[in-house]
């Protein structure tokens, strides 16, 4: 492909002035965010974008570029970071979005595209130096290019990966000495803040109304940029910035990393109203720390979606909030997004039972309220409870939410789901949005003390069916050969086999067809420390009926995915996650193959998911702590995982 290259500059100087070049700062080490970023508005100023735009194209009456800015001059060589940058063809004084994406990702055509039909200008950064894509070819020409650093992801040349906590120095940082700027975060945000210097200087967008988001690493980016950059007038971070728990054993965050890297250092200076985009079980934005470290931010300018059981993306009703967020607060567009629900948990009950109430802004029409609770200290891979809310008075809606101990803790919040309002429903794929109240927890000693009762006891009936799959996440839903319906429900206590048990389901398939059946053990080291995680899995044939077929399940029958186990699990104990679907992986011949995947015609629903025989013994706890090393192992894991998916999304 041949490119014709132009080059603009919005900036005039005479000079292109390092920014933290050749070590223009002195030699003390950052100790504070303000010592970090101290100077930027001056450097920023003074260095010129030097814009490179490399292709331009309209589409649907969207123009669309291939661009290239500087973002600064470092150690005597100049670092540029490549993007889309889209906007509606003869827009003026619009709104402007800064993406950030996530680890392992790339800048979003298709993103920029949206906004841009949207009303919007949007710049997608291609900071992480992966291939860029316009339709189905690669972009060939100029890329990301970070000079004498590497703050690619992942590192292109730097065996060192600076996102993870390392602040030493090495040839691709900026100093020779142990600092918050040699972290590879520091540097893609200094990226973030001049991709807001393009857009300011671009003659079609209004200055005074620029926002940001972005997704997994994007997250965090998001969450940081809106802390320090004033410019930024809304954002939504999406499964990042949740900030740390300085005791965590997992992370072991520095004083250094808590002062100037951390998402504790950005969050208190947030003043621009921001979304909270993350469901409940995610593995980038640990929701339990996100509750202790924004519960200062005040309500007036903070919102919470929260998608019920999924790890790292989020359902429809949730994730169309990010636009409807943007709409209200760079548009000005008549859509105001309702308040907070309030939300009271009382612990001291005439029965002994935690009661939790809920109060939803009535400014908009309630379609729903569900409350959600946990008993599980293991955020990863916790079951949460739908506490089945009832309607008390006109805007309060309340359930009881009973435990089956009170040495472990509970976590509840609640989900208000309003009709979409038009002309938003007829351009979107979701007739509600769901807004989420804060997270609240009480721990083991708040509940004894309280008098709290352990009332609830083990049930074999796991799920009716007559609520559809509203205690499962769904995947690929709009491709039938690889749809997947997956529960935790079966790591609950309430609902975990009993020894010697089988597990019973019916189904319909209106085609001769398979479904495989995974059982993912020991997730995220959550029921034994130090053991890995194991997949075991079944395949279960069916024929074509309209009627109902059963389905039965022991654990003789299960086979585990690495060919080197070859027994099955001893008990159901140790179960954190429950798959159904057409497709997945088995083993053959001691070797793991794909299962044979068929198109799936019918209906896709089970009923009566529950334990038959067996008896209950004493079940394994699941307040257990993952090693640092066992949890990076998992988390690198779950980002290939979540990467493979988002391929499957595209098709």
């Amino acid at each position: 492909m041949k490119h014709t290259i132009s080059r603009r500059h919005f900036l005039t100087t005479t000079a292109a002035l390092p920014f933290l070049g050749a070590m223009s700062f002195a030699a003390n080490v950052p100790q504070t965010l303000d010592e970090l970023w101290a100077g930027f508005a001056e450097l920023d100023k003074d260095t010129p974008l030097d814009i490179d735009v490399l292709k331009e194209w309209e589409n649907d009456g969207v123009v669309c570029r291939v661009v290239r800015y500087q973002v600064g001059v470092f150690k005597g060589a100049p670092s540029r970071v490549a993007a889309f940058y889209a906007f509606p063809k003869g827009g003026t004084k619009l709104p402007a979005l800064v993406e950030l994406h996530g680890g392992g990702q790339s800048a979003s055509l298709g993103n920029v595209v949206t906004y841009a039909k949207r009303g919007y200008a949007c710049l997608s950064l291609n900071w992480g130096g992966n291939k860029m894509s316009i339709g189905s070819e690669s972009w060939s020409g100029p890329q990301t290019d970070w000079g004498r650093l590497d703050a690619t992801h992942p590192p292109q040349r730097n065996k060192t990966n600076h996102f993870v906590g390392s602040l030493a120095p090495d040839e691709f940082t900026l100093d020779a000495m142990e600092s918050p700027r040699n972290s590879n975060w520091f540097l893609v945000l200094i990226a973030a803040r001049r991709a807001i210097t393009f857009l300011e200087k671009q003659p079609e967008v209004d200055a005074t109304r620029i926002g940001a988001f972005g997704h997994s690493m994007g997250g965090k980016l998001t969450t940081n940029l809106a802390g320090i950059d004033m410019r930024i007038r809304a954002a939504v971070p999406s499964c990042g910035g949740s900030g740390d728990l300085a005791e965590d054993p997992k992370t072991k965050r520095t004083p250094m990393e808590l002062a100037c890297i951390s998402d504790n250092a950005y969050i208190p200076r947030i003043t621009c109203p921001t979304l909270w985009l993350s469901p409940t079980n995610d593995f980038h934005a640990n929701i339990d720390n996100m509750a202790w470290n924004w519960r200062n931010v005040p309500d007036a300018s903070l919102r919470f979606s929260i998608s019920p059981h999924f790890n790292h993306r989020h359902s429809d009703e949730h994730a169309i909030t990010e636009y409807l967020w943007f709409e209200q607060h760079l548009k000005g567009a008549a859509f105001k997004m309702p308040a907070s629900p309030k939300i009271a948990m009382e612990l001291k009950t005439d029965d002994g039972v935690p009661r939790i109430t809920i109060t939803p802004d009535g400014s908009m029409p309630v379609q729903r309220v569900d409350i959600y609770y946990a008993i599980d200290p293991h955020y990863l891979t916790r079951f949460w409870r739908d506490a089945k809310a009832t309607k008390t008075s006109d805007l309060q809606w309340s359930a009881q939410c009973p435990i089956l101990t009170t040495e472990q803790p509970i976590f509840v919040f609640a989900n208000v789901v309003y009709e979409m309002p038009e002309p938003y429903r007829s351009e979107t794929k979701t007739d509600t949005f769901a807004i989420s109240s804060r997270v609240l927890s009480a721990t083991s000693a708040q509940l004894q003390a309280a008098g709290t009762k352990a009332t609830d006891k083990p049930d074999r009936a796991i799920d009716e069916g007559t609520r559809g799959w509203h205690d499962w996440y769904l995947l690929n839903w709009g491709h039938p050969p690889l749809w997947t319906a997956t529960t935790r429900k079966l790591k609950d206590p309430k609902w975990r086999g009993p020894k010697g048990a089988t597990l019973h389901f019916e189904v319909k398939s209106e085609t001769d067809n398979q479904l495989v059946l995974t059982f993912n053990c020991n997730g995220w080291g959550a029921m034994i420390p130090g053991k890995p995680a194991v997949d075991y899995t079944v395949i279960k044939t069916l024929t074509a009926s309209k009627d109902w077929q059963s389905v039965a399940v022991s654990l003789s029958e299960l086979i585990a995915t690495d060919p080197k186990i070859t027994t099955p699990p001893a008990d159901w104990q140790t179960v954190t996650e429950f798959s159904i679907s057409p497709s997945g992986a088995t083993v053959k011949d001691g070797q793991r193959v794909k299962a044979d995947g068929k198109r799936w015609q019918g209906p896709r629903e089970i009923r009566n998911l529950r334990w038959e025989g067996g008896e209950y013994a004493s079940q394994t706890t699941t307040d257990s702590v993952v090693s640092p090393e066992d949890f990076k192992k998992n988390f690198d894991s779950a980002i290939k995982k979540s990467l493979e998916q988002e391929k499957l999304d595209g098709k």
